[in-house]
């Protein structure tokens, strides 16, 4: 059995889903209660899928550090475009974002996300 079913992602990772344009704005402001990382991910992307599965098996961090947002980018490309507008980080799958109040903190994509960078970011 693969890591994503068809729609929905399978994973012990506490995502939550990013779905639309209002949902984003009231996520980014909770970065200035709590920081946040959204992964942009394309479910029919290989090096995405590698991607995601590397995050997902080194993520150690408790939930309490950050709330992380999964972005399905094939069914969501309005809430990436808008992400890019909002933060000026060119958009690109897979990519992971983290923001801490109104600062971003990282962004990376492809094979350079990691998650030890990641994780010292937010600490």
């Amino acid at each position: 059995m693969g890591l994503f079913s068809r729609n929905t992602v399978a994973s012990k990772t506490p995502w939550n889903q990013l779905e639309s344009i209002d949902q984003l704005n009231e996520v980014l402001k909770s970065a200035h209660e709590k920081p946040i990382l959204i992964f942009k991910h394309s479910t029919r992307c290989g090096i995405s899928s590698m991607a995601i599965k590397s995050f997902e098996n080194n993520w150690t961090t408790e939930n309490t550090i950050c709330t992380l947002y999964y972005l399905d980018l094939l069914k969501h490309r309005d809430v990436s475009n808008e992400i890019a507008q909002l933060t000026g980080v060119l958009h690109q799958s897979p990519q992971v974002i983290v923001i801490k109040g109104s600062e971003i903190v990282y962004s990376e994509s492809h094979g350079s996300i990691d998650v030890r960078r990641i994780e010292q970011k937010l600490k």
